[in-house]
């Protein structure tokens, strides 16, 4: 039966069905197999998508929909569907729709506040492709602010050199998350499986190549685990932010898709940079919701918002020409610096002398929740404090969103395409995952068709071969082993900010990548004794993301963007390429590891364009679509 049913997918998909296998054709009671033609975002259906606890609705969902005319869709999502950092965006998404802004200008503050270290190729395909893909999201439905002429309205933030941030007063990602979510789920082809946590990919060997053939899933609320099988697994997991004690990230942001794709052999990149937000609400204290720290928009600062220390001394002047304006990095270590010399637990920022009227519209959201904190922003200043707000690095991807694993596809914040380089440009990330996940439509289907053709016998063996037994079956944890697990996350994330935040040194980073690799071992150990759950699964994640952003950053010898090194104080050119780890701790012998070539080689000089992973079987028709599909990309 189990058979058929594949046979039937393969046969099927090409004619846009879609084929299920029934709970309990398996090796187990607490299994069921899942064959669908896409998956995205570590836990939907779409071929695959996988969604991991993170809901990037903006690169998933635009893919989804797209991919839904060709077959149906699995989307896997670790919370409700509508839990993840996209809701929580409240600056905007830029574009360059200013008839005075060019693309040019856009590509060029991209590549200044990455430093350099962009692959031009992606900045450019971003800047020159955001345009639409935001006109776009209005026919969709998306509400975003106007000018009393209909027209959108432009704000401002760090970095930019013109207005070109298009937002929603100051809820922007929920406003794009409604209007995409409701166009998924009105559309018949699309299957949400919400409360479903993904463990890691299905991969198995296809004309001597590693092939990612799905993911096995837990139900989180039945407890029961599931293998998705299909050709096309799409990641839109977001980050990792819960890694560090402070962060605007929510509680489901553990790193889940970059750590399943690792331990798949995945080729990660630029993990060492992560951004730091300047101004993130200092509660003094007090519990965070969901575990979150409220975030402060960019956008604040861009109408008008100014720092101050705690004596009202603006400080900004002293540490760049673009003052509150510049880039995150230098935001972030410059209020860092004034915390740290006069002894003080936070800084102010005021934007009371723009007008009330201003404020509310622009900033509604934000007001709010200040005043539930007894800050009127009209009024008085914000406390605020730097925190942990997104990851740069991630999954290496080319121009369309593949990675070095054939039917593994990327994008949003789980994803390093190159663009952000060495440190991200305000409101560019909502827009990469959604420049990409258009960019990944085409070729992800192409892969499809491939796959069904080429390896029917690979899907089989993966859906007939799901056993969940053993280490692998779903159990609670005893109460020893979870006070374990929660002192252990605590010491881990404590780990991060001390030995690898905002400033670093060698000696730190050292001692950490020592202890982070014992506790990646430590943590293996429980995994193989205590079998699957939710707790456990993230600490992994957790404990896999900060050993790869610690050994990533310990093989930088200089400061670029994020990464900022005491003991490698200056930018240095020939460090001026993305950092590459394709192999596991393990052959790493614990951080030793020795900088490797790779595809992605990035120099900061024009034209240069990143060549593409592709399948090893030239003469195979993915390999020659895939390679059309990039021509007429760079066209």
């Amino acid at each position: 039966m189990l058979s058929r049913c594949v046979q039937s997918l393969v046969r099927s998909h090409l004619d846009n069905d879609f084929a299920l296998c029934p709970q309990g054709y398996s090796t187990s009671s607490l299994c069921s197999v899942h064959a669908v033609p896409f998956i995205i975002n570590c836990f939907k259906r779409l071929p695959l998508l996988v969604n991991s606890s993170y809901w990037s609705s903006a690169s998933l969902n635009i893919a989804v929909l797209q991919v839904a005319e060709f077959g149906r869709v699995a989307i896997v999502t670790k919370a409700q569907v509508d839990e993840g950092c996209t809701t929580y965006a409240q600056g905007g998404v830029c574009a360059v729709l200013d008839p005075l802004d060019s693309v040019e200008k856009h590509v060029q503050d991209t590549m200044v506040a990455g430093a350099h270290l962009n692959n031009p190729a992606a900045v450019d395909a971003v800047c020159r492709e955001g345009p639409k893909a935001v006109l776009e999201l209005v026919e969709l439905g998306a509400q975003f602010t106007t000018n009393p002429d209909g027209s959108l309205h432009l704000t401002n933030e760090g970095g930019h050199s013109n207005r070109r941030v298009v937002h929603a007063a100051d809820v922007t990602g929920r406003e794009i998350e409604r209007a995409l979510i409701h166009s998924a789920k009105t559309n018949p082809n699309i299957t949400f499986f919400e409360h479903h946590f993904a463990q890691d990919l299905v991969y198995d060997q296809i004309n001597g190549a590693s092939h990612c053939l799905g993911a096995d899933v837990l139900d989180q609320q039945a407890g029961t685990m599931t293998r998705f099988v299909a050709p096309v697994t799409l990641l839109a997991t977001g980050g990792g932010g819960q890694v560090y004690p402070n962060t605007t990230n929510p509680s489901v942001t553990t790193g889940d898709g970059m750590a399943m794709a690792y331990r798949a052999k995945a080729s990660m990149a630029n993990m060492e940079f992560v951004q730091f937000h300047p101004t993130a609400f200092f509660s003094g204290g007090a519990p965070v919701s969901r575990g979150r720290t409220f975030l402060i928009s960019e956008a604040l600062r861009g109408e008008g918002g100014v720092l101050y220390n705690q004596s009202m001394e603006r400080f900004m002047p002293q540490y760049d020409a673009r003052l509150e304006l510049a880039p995150r990095d230098v935001v972030a270590r410059s209020i860092q610096d004034q915390m740290m010399k006069r002894g003080e637990s936070h800084v102010l920022l005021d934007v009371s002398h723009e007008s009330a009227s201003k404020i509310m519209k622009h900033f509604p959201n934000i007001a709010a929740q200040c005043r539930q904190s007894g800050i009127d922003i009209t009024q008085q200043p914000i406390p605020v404090v730097p925190a942990q707000h997104y990851m740069c690095g991630g999954v290496q991807t080319g121009l369309l969103g593949e990675t070095n694993i054939p039917g593994l596809f990327a994008c949003g914040e789980v994803a390093c395409t190159g663009l952000h380089g060495a440190n991200r440009l305000a409101s560019n990330s909502l827009l990469e995952g959604l420049v990409f996940a258009n960019r990944a439509v085409e070729a992800s289907v192409c892969h499809a068709e491939y796959a069904l053709k080429q390896a029917g016998s690979a899907l089989h063996h993966a859906a007939v071969s799901a056993d969940f037994t053993g280490s692998q079956a779903p159990a609670a944890l005893s109460i020893a082993s979870s006070e374990w697990i929660a002192a252990t996350r605590n010491e881990l994330t404590s780990l991060m900010w001390s030995n690898a935040g905002i400033v670093r040194n060698t000696s730190d980073m050292q001692k950490g990548l020592t202890r982070l690799s014992s506790l990646c071992m430590e943590v293996k150990s429980l995994v193989k004794s205590s079998g699957v759950n939710t707790a456990l699964t993230e600490l992994r994640n957790l404990a896999t993301v900060g050993e790869l952003i610690m050994a990533s950053a310990l093989q930088r010898k200089e400061s670029r963007g994020l990464h900022y090194c005491v003991d490698f104080p200056f930018v240095a050119q020939d460090q001026c390429h993305p950092t590459v780890i394709k192999s596991s701790m393990k052959r790493r012998n614990l951080g030793k590891m020795k900088v490797s070539p790779h595809t992605m080689r990035m120099q900061p000089r024009p034209g240069f364009v990143a060549p593409v992973p592709v399948s090893k079987d030239k003469s195979s028709r993915k390999a020659r679509e895939l390679s059309r599909l990039r021509s007429v990309r760079e066209e």
